[in-house]
């Protein structure tokens, strides 16, 4: 198959984990990305798990990407960026605003000499307003967005304590809103022959994914007397359902052989089931306590009740499915193999895998930059 995105260069001056989520997917749809980075590396190359010095977690990140080493404080480097910016469709930066700028890297400095640039822009809050400068890492603006108060708006008990979640919701949503943006400015760009500027904040998304939350905000209503997604007792364990329409209740008062549960006006209609949720919990783990996570998962399924143990991300990946969608693909490093996951998208007629390889620090320096045409020399000066 062909690649959707062969051709396009796109030049990544991203760290850590927002941005490069976003040129990840650039390079699996098979674009060249070279990844530029300071002497020092990304710091997502010292993270563990390291493996003979090479960490899994950025291979992850930024498997099928090109490096070049540049140090950006030397004049001789800034010539060189511009050099290979010249040659580029994309640019994809996360520095906090106003960095590129001091550098003379921006997109009104840049698009001057490339109007047909695409320049994405990825921070905490956005490139301008009150709140622009504000440092800023997804724990951070879990907190910010109302995120982490929302998590624990769904736990069961009287916890007042905010949590952290452990996973870096922000970075990965942002990362893909971008991808997003990047791809629709390219389309544009076929139509006009011009660039544009994506702003992307990772703050906007998470406001963006708090969807009963931001309608709350605005149209306060009371919550259910229990969490209507929260664990739900079997006889050996917990597993999730999920009744989000009244023909999944009318299937899950069938499985669990309570039909009079149909009837009931504390159950029948959604407003009044919503309200009396703890009441309905109780009389379904009465049922569901007694049946092992073995028979009871069958059972509902059998009804057609979207439901799931609580599986490890080990136990997921081992799942058919997961082997057959080809969720994982190896890459190779100085650590050996290791396996990322593709893309969460399936194309007809092109590819979207991770690229087979994750780059050494500054592996394709010479390459990339005797390409645009920069002596020994020059590469010397700028690294």
């Amino acid at each position: 198959m062909t690649d959707a995105l062969a051709g396009i260069r796109a030049i990544d001056f991203t760290t850590t984990i927002a941005g490069p989520h976003c040129t990840r997917f650039i390079a699996d749809l098979g674009a060249e990305v070279i990844k530029v980075e300071a002497p020092e590396g990304d710091l997502m190359r010292s993270r563990p798990p390291l493996r003979n010095g090479a960490s899994a977690l950025f291979a992850h990140l930024n498997a099928g990407k090109k490096s070049v080493v540049l140090d950006l404080k030397k004049p001789a480097a800034i010539a060189a960026v511009k050099r290979l910016v010249a040659t580029a469709d994309v640019v994809v930066e996360n520095y906090r605003p106003g960095v590129m700028r001091r550098l003379g890297l921006d997109y009104e400095t840049l698009k001057a000499s490339k109007p047909d640039l695409i320049y994405c822009a990825i921070s905490g809050y956005g490139q301008d307003g009150p709140g622009a400068d504000r440092p800023a890492y997804a724990p951070v603006v879990h907190a910010a967005t109302g995120y982490d108060l929302a998590h624990l708006t769904y736990q069961e008990g009287n916890r007042t304590k905010p949590d952290f979640n452990g996973i870096f919701v922000a970075d990965f949503m942002a990362g893909a809103y971008a991808f997003g943006g990047v791809m629709t400015a390219l389309v544009q760009k076929r139509t006009t022959g011009v660039g544009q500027m994506v702003d992307m904040s990772m703050y906007d998304a998470m406001l963006g994914l708090l969807m009963s939350e931001f309608q709350r905000a605005q149209f306060p209503v009371e919550l259910p007397s229990r969490p209507m997604y929260g664990p739900v007792k079997a006889k050996d364990g917990y597993i999730v359902i999920a009744t989000a329409s009244e023909r999944t209740f009318v299937d899950l008062a069938r499985a669990a052989g309570h039909p009079e549960w149909l009837e009931d006006p504390r159950f029948a209609k959604y407003a009044d089931r919503r309200k009396n949720w703890a009441q309905f919990m109780d009389e379904f783990e009465s049922w569901s306590g007694t049946v092992p996570i073995a028979e009871l998962v069958p059972i509902l399924e059998k009804y057609a009740v979207p439901c799931s143990p609580y599986r490890t991300v080990k136990e997921a990946l081992e799942d058919p499915q997961a082997k057959h969608r080809g969720i994982m693909e190896m890459v190779r490093d100085a650590g050996g193999l290791c396996g990322v996951p593709n893309p969460p998208f399936r194309m007809s007629a092109s590819g979207a895998r991770a690229r087979g390889f994750a780059a050494a620090l500054g592996e394709h320096t010479q390459e990339v930059l005797r390409g645009v045409g920069l002596s020994d020399a020059e590469i010397a000066a700028a690294g």
